[in-house]
């Protein structure tokens, strides 16, 4: 079916040195709120994009955008499952409150509308708001992107791999079409491979277009793309460009999207004033091998390690952030929905969330701290870890978890086996890899974690084991 597209494109680095970041003013001084514009990737890999490694393709965009802002080199989410990483951004709030985890299929409810999306926060401000591509918390009447706080809306509801031809289970998820939906109407009854190519382009479209039709308003765009999730598309323009593999090129479209948004806010004169952060939803999903991201981290997604919960992150401020700065402060997803309020001047949520305001630390005001005292990760319905606040130790409860032992090729899935770990405390200043347990040097420190994780489990699980 024809899309209602209009006017679209009107016109380890741990081990690297790192500065601190400064803030061209004391604080936000802004007639007209900023623009804000998030975009969050699937399954995106930590080592994926310059200049966080040296990928094997070519990312101009992606390193400009850095070049022009601050890398963040320890940003976290909370859960490394689709979801709950993504109720988690846009609630402010830990999987355990918002009762979210994993990854929902078709006819899931999602995030229960009694917690407030930040779409839904900063309309209420008088943004107009928009969500181009994949929404995943929920495809109920009441759980859509328009029922949950955007003005405009396009993608799909779900993962792109829940379709019928899923590696694995076509049978399962043939049952159910997987959907193209525009402002809350189904515009593709069935997405084939073809459209499946277009998705990243489509998104990209609906974003310039987006920002081309709101430069005298200010404006809250959210762009989570379906990849690099797979099955890996990506449109003709890209097809066999990077010289390595689907992969690159799905890498190097993403790249494109990004310079493309970047384009159309300094085209229409919206830089100094626009906030933009590029992220993903969690590390990559190393079963699909050739398929999948890189991380340098331990174990990957759908695990509290950190090659699952570390994602790279790149915000992008100029009236406000240094560019070309590089932040090796810890802070996590659920911090997004405060700071966002506290540069729109937007309320909080009635509800209680976790995240807190950490624009200070963002924008490397001198002496900035983390205010968390830990932030907590888990695996489905499983609490798994804790880190402190400023990321420098991390207590693994015992728990199990997948490692990888052989990867699959060319979109087919390859084999885990379960693993145990026991109690155990890292060092994440000199051991970011998670290799040395060092709890019996560390007993202090072991201790009030499993403190703060014991109370963790008790208000968000209570006293039954996790």
């Amino acid at each position: 079916m024809k899309l209602n597209r209009r006017n679209f494109l009107k016109t380890a680095a741990m081990a690297l040195p790192v500065c601190g970041i400064s803030c061209s003013g004391g604080g936000i001084k802004k007639n007209k709120p900023p623009n804000i514009v998030l975009i969050f990737l699937d399954d995106s890999g930590w080592a994926d994009f310059e200049p966080f490694a040296d990928p094997e393709y070519e990312t101009p965009n992606v390193l400009k955008m850095a070049q022009e802002g601050c890398r963040f080199t320890r940003f976290y989410v909370p859960q490394a499952v689709c979801s709950a990483s993504r109720a988690s951004l846009l609630s402010g709030c830990f999987p355990g409150r918002t009762n979210v985890f994993g990854a929902h299929g078709p006819n899931a409810r999602g995030l229960d509308p009694g917690f407030t999306t930040i779409g839904e926060m900063l309309q209420k401000k008088g943004y107009q708001t928009a969500v181009f591509g994949k929404w995943h918390i929920g495809d109920q009447p009441e759980t859509r992107p328009p029922a949950r706080g955007f003005n405009e809306s396009c993608g799909l509801l779900y993962s792109n791999d829940m379709w019928e031809f899923h590696p694995e289970n076509p049978d399962y998820w043939g049952q159910w079409p997987l959907q193209f939906w525009e402002n809350g109407e189904v515009s593709i009854e069935r997405v084939t491979p073809k459209e499946q190519k277009m998705l990243t382009t489509w998104y990209t479209e609906h974003a310039v277009d987006f920002i081309n039709r709101h430069i005298d308003q200010p404006f809250f765009l959210y762009v989570p793309h379906s990849m690099p999730h797979v099955p890996l598309f990506c449109s003709e323009k890209f097809e066999g460009k990077s010289g390595a593999g689907l992969y690159g090129d799905v890498m190097q479209e993403i790249d494109w999207s990004v310079g493309e948004i970047n384009k159309a806010i300094k085209v229409n004169g919206l830089e100094e004033n626009t906030i933009v952060i590029l992220t993903s939803d969690n590390g990559p999903w190393i079963s699909y091998g050739n398929h999948a991201g890189k991380t340098p981290f331990r174990e990957a997604k759908g695990t509290g390690f950190d090659g699952g919960t570390r994602s790279a992150c790149i915000v992008k401020y100029p009236a406000e952030i240094k560019a070309g700065t590089v932040s090796a402060k810890a802070f996590c997803s659920v911090d997004i929905l405060p700071t966002l309020a506290f540069l729109a001047g937007a309320d909080l949520p009635d509800k209680k969330i976790d995240g807190q305001n950490v624009w200070d630390l963002i924008r490397g005001k001198a002496g900035a701290e983390n205010p968390h005292e830990y932030y907590a990760f888990s695996t489905g319905q499983n609490f798994e870890a804790v880190i402190s606040g400023d990321g420098h130790w991390k207590l693994h409860l015992p728990h199990s978890y997948r490692t990888l032992v052989t990867a699959g090729m060319d979109g087919q899935a390859g084999k885990y086996r379960q693993e145990q770990i026991g109690l155990s405390l890292f060092d994440m200043e000199n051991d970011p890899y998670e290799r040395v347990n060092v709890i019996d040097k560390y007993p202090q420190v072991a201790e009030k974690l499993k403190a703060l994780a014991e109370k963790h489990k008790v208000k968000f699980y209570g006293n039954v084991e996790t």
